[in-house]
């Protein structure tokens, strides 16, 4: 799932900031940082990036004039010191823009935007309290504490919540990178279940609303473990 960028700034300080907020995204994968428009032309012939962070005013050439010569450009987000080139930014097509100094919270709209706009199929909120994913043609807004568990089914997850299903087309072990690992454990091959949500253990069953879901042999004793640690043994 993790979104490969590349960071285009001939400011070390700004190279910098930029590398530390993408290492922070869970779903986003640093590739390179480069310091001139001609470096990112040479790189692009031969590497392939879903998102560059692209700074306007540099020596040679500026990220306008970078993005025109481009064949087949990545999702840009501007970042530039300079309110000025806005409008030239969006006539351009480009997903975001950032004006610095930008705060990560501010960042990570812009990235969440190049999702939507990649078609990708889960958004993540830094605050992790809920999760955006595609299902039938729209962007649904799923909270992470309603979501019973999550089932494989064939190239697709359904997710069932307390009010509700979603079918998406994301894999199991995907979605799991995406949630709160102190919330949610893997339980079966197929399944991913809520802790919080658990009702009863009854040997290799797991009681979920009015679901029985099974755990598998393997899995045994980290499931039960997992549920002890997170002090829910004394409801069960």
């Amino acid at each position: 799932m993790k979104m490969r960028c590349l960071i285009v700034d001939d400011e070390h300080l700004a190279r910098k900031g930029l590398e530390d907020f993408v290492k922070q995204t869970p779903f986003l994968e640093h590739t390179k940082s480069l310091s001139s428009a001609l470096e990112a032309i040479e790189f692009l012939k031969h590497n392939f990036v879903e998102i560059m962070f692209l700074d306007i005013q540099m020596p040679d050439m500026t990220g306008i004039e970078l993005i025109k010569v481009l064949s087949n450009p990545p999702q840009i987000i501007f970042t530039t010191a300079h309110r000025e080139f806005a409008l030239d930014g969006f006539d351009l097509n480009v997903v975001d823009f950032l004006l610095k100094p930008f705060s990560y919270q501010r960042f990570l709209k812009a990235v969440n935007k190049a999702i939507v706009t990649n078609n990708k199929v889960i958004e993540y909120k830094d605050d992790k309290n809920h999760i955006f994913i595609k299902c039938d043609g729209m962007i649904i807004k799923v909270f992470i504490d309603d979501i019973l568990f999550i089932e494989t089914a064939k190239d697709y997850v359904l997710i069932h919540t307390t009010y509700d299903k979603h079918l998406t087309l994301v894999s199991l072990r995907q979605i799991e990178e995406e949630l709160p690992k102190e919330k949610f454990i893997r339980v079966h091959r197929y399944y991913l279940v809520g802790l919080k949500h658990i009702k009863k253990l009854e040997g290799n069953l797991i009681y979920i609303d009015k679901h029985k879901i099974r755990i598998s042999r393997s899995l045994r004793s980290q499931v039960y473990q997992m549920i002890i640690g997170n002090n829910l043994i004394e409801r069960l």
